[in-house]
């Protein structure tokens, strides 16, 4: 099989993607980058049978150049991938037009645009938030007449929660649409404000059939905690698989997904569990999820999800071992006005309670820069034969450990 990786950088996660792909048999991987051969880092640079250097991999036309260029090269590209939220319709765009194998442009485009995907989840009789795309001052005020308040305006082409505001009134109205500036050029997106329980849904399909699928809950959702930037959250994957709520929700999941053009690979969607019991869809993306979802995933396995990844994007197979602990992650924010990190304290105390049960971690050092980022400063995953044994050692981390600025 002959892979080509889109792999703009080389953090830590970028490089151990790469790593899992180069560590399959019978594989060739060349990487497109933003960078020189002599930058990739020297284990990858080794290992891989091509390079390619573009200037804006977020480029569907450079993408294209680069794919062909492996083709004219090798002969054939069997593969054309990255997991990056931002790169999936460029990188689509390029396998349609190289005529590579996977998720083309229309699909891309399905899970990637907030407001296409509410409609085409809609026309499929899939319960979605009530929505507008917003292009003027005016068009939001004739939402909320529609609606009320508040309501969530976010881009179109959101990833994370990132930039997305709960208007409370006409005056935080104003204020998110001086900071958003909708036009018809740069459309944002408007929606009714949901309550309920938030969970995620993370589904592997080959062939248009689920063959996986898996669910945590946010603790609290995310909106809570971008509004909230002292808020230390969790989030929580119960040793039990196929809880009752996950078995009510997994047919809209694959009705979802169908919908919106999944055949192969893994889907992340954000969804609602309403008081009444019905389930609204918020957001889903075509690609591994974030938050730390896979790592969590990993420890309750006992497995490295990325190299199934790896595995499910070149292979079309899925075959990680059954569920053994319930696992969570407590993401750890600073405390304070300051901006940066002047003091990290607690982790002792809190290991002396759990220790055994913590798997990872990964905590800011004094003089570094206050994250601006939603998952916050630090993070530490546990795991637990029991569900209930990952919600008290959340508690104790979140209570007991301290990031001050």
């Amino acid at each position: 099989m002959n892979v080509v990786l889109v792999a703009p950088y080389f953090g830590g996660n970028m490089v151990h993607a790469v790593r899992c792909f180069l560590d399959l048999d019978g594989v060739r991987v060349g990487l497109i980058t933003h960078e020189t051969e002599e930058r990739v880092p020297r284990d990858l640079r080794e290992r891989i049978s091509g390079h390619y250097r573009v200037t804006d991999a977020g480029s569907a036309e450079q993408l294209t150049a680069a794919a062909r260029a492996f083709q004219k090269d090798w002969g054939r590209v069997d593969r054309l991938e990255g997991y990056l939220e931002q790169l999936q319709v460029p990188i689509a765009d390029a396998r349609e037009a190289a005529g590579i194998d996977g998720l083309h442009g229309e699909a891309a485009r399905n899970f990637r645009d907030k407001n296409r995907m509410k409609r085409v989840l809609r026309a499929a009789g899939i319960d979605v938030a009530r929505q507008a795309l917003i292009t003027s001052p005016d068009q939001a005020r004739a939402f909320v007449a529609e609606v009320g308040y508040p309501i969530v305006v976010k881009p179109l082409d959101g990833a994370g929660a990132k930039n997305t505001v709960r208007v409370a009134d006409e005056e935080e109205l104003w204020t998110a649409m001086v900071r958003m500036m909708p036009t018809p050029s740069n459309p944002v997106q408007a929606e009714e404000f949901v309550r309920g329980e938030e969970h995620t849904f993370e589904t592997v399909f080959i062939e248009g059939k689920p063959v996986w699928r898996s669910s945590t809950y946010y603790l609290p959702g995310p909106l809570a905690v971008l509004e909230n930037p002292w808020m230390q959250y969790c989030l929580l994957l119960p040793r039990e698989q196929n809880q009752p709520h996950v078995q009510s929700f997994a047919p809209t999941n694959e009705a979802a997904l169908r919908a919106l053009g999944m055949r192969n690979g893994i889907s992340h969607m954000e969804w609602f569990l309403m008081k009444d019991g019905r389930a609204l869809v918020s957001e889903v993306g075509a690609r591994p999820p974030g938050a730390n979802i896979f790592t969590v995933n990993s420890a309750a396995h006992d497995t490295d999800m990325w190299r199934h990844w790896a595995r499910l994007q070149v292979f079309r197979t899925w075959d990680p071992p059954a569920r053994k602990y319930a696992a969570g992650c407590a993401f750890l924010r600073a405390q304070g006005p300051g901006r940066v990190v002047s003091k990290v304290s607690g982790l002792e105390k809190a290991q002396e309670k759990i220790g055994k049960l913590v798997t990872s971690v990964k905590l800011p050092k004094p003089g570094q820069a206050r994250s601006s980022h939603y998952e916050g400063d630090g993070w530490v995953i546990v795991r637990h034969e029991t569900t209930q044994g990952v919600i008290e050692a959340l508690r104790t981390l979140v209570s007991d450990v301290r990031i001050e600025a």
